[in-house]
């Protein structure tokens, strides 16, 4: 089959080059415009561009989707179908309706669960103990297409939304290719989803981040993990933001200290009171700071019980 794929970051990679692996054919890729990086805001590929630079594969980076040059080279691909993994725009029903076998994304939720851009995070904060990667036909809806295939994968304590991503990815560029053979094979029987069981799964903004000290310390556990590395979770020593990357659920007294308060100070942890239970910070990163362990914050920076965290001067700074 000829195919041309659609995506743009890291978790896209695996299902590039697993399509690049196969059988099929892929004529094309499509993915989001160079973004300005790094201290100097120079324009940088995609990870996905980078694959392609590096295979010689012909990429289009369209402005607009309706861009009526961008469809007419898209047309000219001629492809059978087009795959989709974490592009991050919508497709209109021009390019939906353009390959004879249809659109195929690869999202990384057990579908209807988590529709929408944010799946792995929010799956994450949540709490879930598993999630998964579903194969599926798209429609002009957000996520709520048939499904083709699905597969299960457990979410680890210690899972964080950049190793459970990396896991997924992996998943999602295996699943892919099992759903192309199924579907030249005509073997596979897609799935109408059940809407009433649908969740969301919305884009995250920094402003997400923001600890909220009042909710128990395994939500905030979770919304650390879930938001790491991108937005990553927050919150304020006086004016000072803190950015907590490793926290975690822990027994012991909070003498109805009120929350965000720092009750205890032990050799590589941070305890702070929660709306119910303590938090244990064991990584960090002051403002204008690397990361490091609390071990290392505390030999080099004053903290005592007592100090109250909180929102900080401006929400979101």
């Amino acid at each position: 089959m000829r195919i041309v794929f659609m995506g743009t970051p890291d978790f896209a990679v695996p299902s590039l080059e697993a399509l690049l692996k196969s059988e099929e054919t892929v004529v094309g890729v499509v993915t989001q415009p160079d973004r300005p990086k790094g201290r100097g805001q120079a324009l940088a590929p995609s990870p996905v561009k980078l694959v392609c630079q590096r295979e010689g594969l012909p990429v289009l980076q369209p402005l607009k989707m309706k861009d009526p040059a961008f469809l007419q080279a898209l047309k000219e691909w001629q492809p059978d179908v087009i795959v989709v993994a974490a592009f991050g725009r919508i497709l209109p029903s021009a390019i939906l309706s353009l390959p004879p076998k249809g659109c195929i994304n690869v999202h990384a939720s057990l579908l209807p669960k988590y529709r929408g851009a944010g799946p792995i995070h929010w799956a994450i904060i949540n709490g879930e103990r598993e999630t998964g990667i579903t194969t599926m036909l798209m429609d002009e809806g957000m996520d709520t297409g048939a499904i083709l295939l699905q597969e299960t994968v457990p979410i680890e304590p210690d899972d964080t939304a950049g190793t459970l991503s990396a896991k997924l990815a992996q998943v999602g560029a295996r699943l892919l290719v099992d759903t192309l053979c199924r579907l030249k094979a005509g073997t596979l029987v897609p799935s109408p989803q059940d809407h009433a069981q649908a969740t969301m799964a919305p884009p995250l903004k920094k402003e997400d981040g923001l600890i909220d000290w009042s909710r128990p310390a395994v939500e905030i556990a979770n919304r650390v993990r879930g938001l790491a590395p991108w937005p990553g979770a927050y919150t304020f020593a006086g004016d000072t933001l803190w950015k907590i990357w490793k926290a975690a659920p822990t027994d012991g007294p909070i003498d109805k200290a009120l929350p965000g308060t720092v009750i205890g100070l032990a050799k590589d942890a941070i305890l702070v009171a929660t709306g119910n239970g303590l938090l244990s910070i064991t990584e960090i990163q002051p403002a204008n700071s690397r990361r490091m362990t609390a071990a290392e914050f505390l030999a080099g920076h004053r903290l005592s019980p007592g100090q109250v965290l909180g929102a900080g001067p401006k929400v979101g700074r």
